[in-house]
């Protein structure tokens, strides 16, 4: 009775078990295959456009015409060391030969290369490592500091893989771009990042205009390639801040547009030409907008126009709020220094401003820079007709105003704006070039020596260290 009692309870156990849970297993199953679906998007395409973002994007384009592009450059310099007691016993001075490496591009099939000007600064010789592993010999075209661009030229009968300039005015924030360079000595290395901002500025003047990138730029990289996704050169990296000498987030490259200038003037004039507009004035904020009783946070306030200047002439005045030029947005300074860093004199650019609150436009002629501040003395400029009539005088430099340690003393003597410089270091000047000719040409060690006319019509003569 008890095996069959067990046999009978363990049938209806295992039939139930059939019947029922084992049906209820399969259907839930049958209901989760059958839910999928409901989770896809309801415009879900399979196609590659619609995946992520980071799973569209493909640089292996940019990249092969990037690499063969890029290459490594190495200057040496040769200085001179202290001298030991034993040195100036024997009568011998011992030179050091120091030497630097940087990155460089080629922008041309016949051997024109772009590079940083700090990486071959004081050099006494150049050569270029090609990405296939030929070093070439290089000599120095042009150079330009304030930009920190210089242009070199190699001489080889091969055509050279080159890169075409894009527009760094059009590439925008948050843009995948891919930093190309020889960091550490090594053959071109490519790294991925996006644009974190434009118009940097890192001098504390606003007289730079950088692109600022998260790519990872290293000692090595400076005057490498920064490029788009289409392979398009939009900047020549520059500078990364950093505590440690190595790239830590952050950065920087002079745009495309502003080296693409540079080099045309290079290899056209000899030297770089800069057109100004002739405002004076600063970048506005919260502070600066209370002080100056106005509304707007941002744009260029135009605390004075120069006179005989193109927006002098147009007729900019203090107090105007610049907003756009030529379609730029102006936010601050170095907005408006960055965009006309990349014309010319003569060029016409479209000034959009605010006056009173009204929004005005006047096209303004860009006019060369005839003003210059000669070794912290004084800004001076080409004198007028009338200036040098004024002083008695056929030739001379016009002072617009007294700077540096002197200014005090030099007010003093009776100095003061409107004087005619006449000669400097003996010889007699007309311009703003020729006395740039003549600070250039002068030894380092002499005295800068001045003579003009002042207010009251006396002759004076300074020397300056």
């Amino acid at each position: 009775m008890l095996v069959l009692v067990s046999v009978l309870g363990g049938a209806i156990t295992l039939g139930t078990y059939k019947t029922f849970l084992e049906e209820e297993a399969q259907t839930i199953a049958h209901k989760e295959e059958l839910s999928q679906p409901i989770f896809q998007p309801v415009n879900y395409t399979a196609n590659k456009t619609n995946l992520g973002a980071t799973e569209s994007i493909d640089f292996t384009q940019a990249a092969e015409k990037t690499i063969h592009a890029v290459v490594h450059v190495k200057s040496v310099t040769v200085t001179n060391q202290q001298l030991t007691m034993r040195d100036l016993l024997l009568g011998r001075a011992t030179q050091r030969r120091q030497l630097g490496t940087g990155s460089g591009v080629i922008i041309s099939p016949d051997g024109y290369i772009i590079t940083n000007n700090h990486v071959i600064d004081g050099s006494d010789k150049l050569s270029v490592t090609l990405n296939d592993n030929r070093t070439l010999e290089a000599t120095i075209v042009g150079t330009d500091p304030k930009t920190d661009i210089a242009l070199l030229k190699i001489e080889t009968d091969d055509i050279l893989p080159y890169t075409t300039f894009g527009d760094s005015d059009t590439a925008k924030i948050g843009e995948w771009v891919l930093a190309v360079g020889n960091p550490f000595n090594l053959t071109s290395t490519v790294t991925a990042g996006i644009i974190s901002a434009k118009s940097r500025d890192l001098s504390g003047d606003s007289s730079q205009s950088f692109i600022q990138t998260d790519a990872a730029v290293n000692p090595g990289n400076s005057g490498g390639a920064l490029v788009n996704t289409k392979g398009e050169l939009i900047g020549i990296n520059t500078a990364i801040t950093s505590q440690t000498g190595s790239y830590i987030g952050y950065s920087f490259a002079v745009p495309s547009n502003i080296a693409k200038k540079v080099i045309q003037d290079i290899m056209e004039f000899g030297n770089v030409q800069n057109g100004i507009l002739g405002v004076r004035g600063g970048s506005l904020n919260s502070n600066a907008a209370e002080k100056l009783g106005v509304n707007e946070t941002e744009g260029f306030y135009v605390d004075d126009v120069d006179e005989d200047t193109g927006a002098a002439i147009a007729g900019l005045r203090s107090g105007d709020i610049i907003k756009k030029i030529d379609g730029i947005e102006i936010n601050k300074l170095s907005d408006l220094k960055g965009y006309l860093d990349t014309k010319r004199p003569n060029d016409v650019v479209n000034v959009y401003f605010l006056r009173n609150g009204v929004q005005k436009e006047v096209s303004v002629t860009l006019l060369k820079n005839n003003t210059v501040v000669i070794s912290n003395i004084a800004v001076i400029k080409d004198a007028k007709p009338e200036d040098l009539k004024r002083y008695k005088v056929e030739s001379g430099v016009k002072i617009t105003e007294l700077v540096g340690e002197y200014a005090k003393y030099l007010r003093q003597e009776g100095i003061e704006s409107g004087n005619i410089i006449t000669k400097i270091n003996g010889v007699s000047v007309n311009s703003v070039e020729e006395v740039q000719k003549i600070i250039r040409n002068k030894d380092l060690y002499s005295p800068l020596v001045v003579e003009l006319i002042n207010s009251k019509g006396q002759e004076l003569k300074y020397g300056f260290r």
